[in-house]
């Protein structure tokens, strides 16, 4: 028996796709890709594709529940402030962040931002009664937004653009059955290279995330009209800079990412240079980016450590995964409204 056309597996679909209009940008094949991907399991895990820093160590959401706390607190208690996370894959982070909260006697009501079914279902185990978003334009407008941003950025989406022999071009993918490859398309004008990158040399690859900078965009606004704060934590750089870092993982390892479109995880780096100018363009204040470890150490990590290995010495290898293995090619990037405190760990 035949499946509905709409049924298809999505490589047959995006094959399809593909045949009858052409080849299509990277961007568009990492959107379909990962909204099918998170759409359809819950990836976290030793059972999954991936781990991320929350689901290592509880230690990682209290500190960053402590992080909040302590902006709510220097910034006057306002009494209508919301806690936010954008992707909060199994609700764990915030689950150890509302405990820590809860003691410095902050208890915000807790909205996620969040498209997949399978993941809202395990965020409500964790988080009974959060109230959920399909997108970052659906959050309240008319009261103060703590929002947290933990390996969220890295999933949106990329445009990649190829040096040629003569000049720049978009990167697409394109297909044979369904077997994906990327392929140089239509040139672009070299007014859009950053000027310190036009002459690089054939093959080189720059990354742009539009879709990045329209959520960092409606974000910073709304910070900047309702007051609050964000924080971002994800494997990143300052750019612009030659590089490409599309990558996917599967079973902890990593694999071709134009393989089987929709069954592994598709995530780039994030440009932090990038984001925090779309903030300060948005009249919000942009602070950092600074070292993951660095920003845990500033919290607290050791002591807490500290405290949990009297019961429990392997926290301390947590620590050190936390702080050590991710401390430096993970970073974290806040911006906050003008008349906010500068927030914990961003000296």
């Amino acid at each position: 028996m035949t499946r509905p056309t709409d049924e298809a597996p999505l490589p047959e679909r995006l094959a399809r796709a593909i045949t009858l209009g052409g080849p299509i940008p990277v961007s568009q094949f990492m959107a379909a890709a990962n909204a099918h991907y998170y759409a359809t399991r819950d990836p976290l895990g030793a059972a999954g594709d991936f781990t991320t820093a929350p689901e290592i160590s509880q230690m990682f959401g209290e500190l960053i529940g402590l992080w909040a706390a302590d902006l709510w607190d220097r910034a006057g208690r306002p009494a209508d402030a919301l806690w936010v996370e954008l992707g909060p894959g199994r609700g764990t982070l915030t689950a150890d962040a509302l405990r820590a909260m809860r003691a410095a006697g902050f208890v915000p009501p807790v909205h996620f931002v969040e498209t997949s079914p399978v993941l809202r279902a395990e965020q409500a185990k964790r988080v009974a009664d959060a109230v959920w978003h399909d997108d970052v334009e659906d959050l309240p407008s008319d009261r103060p937004l703590i929002i947290i941003a933990n390996e969220f950025f890295d999933a949106l989406p990329i445009r990649q653009l190829v040096r040629a022999a003569n000049g720049w071009h978009e990167r697409l993918v394109a297909c044979q059955d369904v077997l994906f490859l990327p392929i140089a398309g239509k040139q672009v004008p070299d007014s859009v290279i950053p000027e310190g990158l036009r002459d690089a040399a054939p093959g080189a690859i720059i990354e742009t995330s539009p879709a990045s900078v329209g959520i960092m965009r409606v974000l910073a606004a709304r910070i900047v009209a309702q007051g609050g704060a964000l924080l971002a934590i994800d494997y990143g750089y300052q750019g612009p800079a030659i590089g490409d870092t599309l990558q996917a993982v599967r079973g902890h390892a990593f694999a071709n990412p134009f393989d089987e479109p929709g069954e592994r995880d598709l995530t780039a780096h994030v440009d932090f240079a990038t984001l925090g100018l779309v903030g300060h363009a948005s009249g919000a204040i942009a602070s950092g980016p600074v070292d993951q470890g660095d920003l845990l150490r500033a919290l607290g990590i050791d002591a807490r450590a500290a405290a949990l290995a009297q019961k429990d010495p392997r926290v301390l290898a947590d620590r050190d995964r936390l702080v050590e293995d991710m401390g430096t090619l993970f970073k974290a990037l806040a911006i906050r409204h003008p008349d906010w405190p500068q927030p914990a760990g961003f000296a």
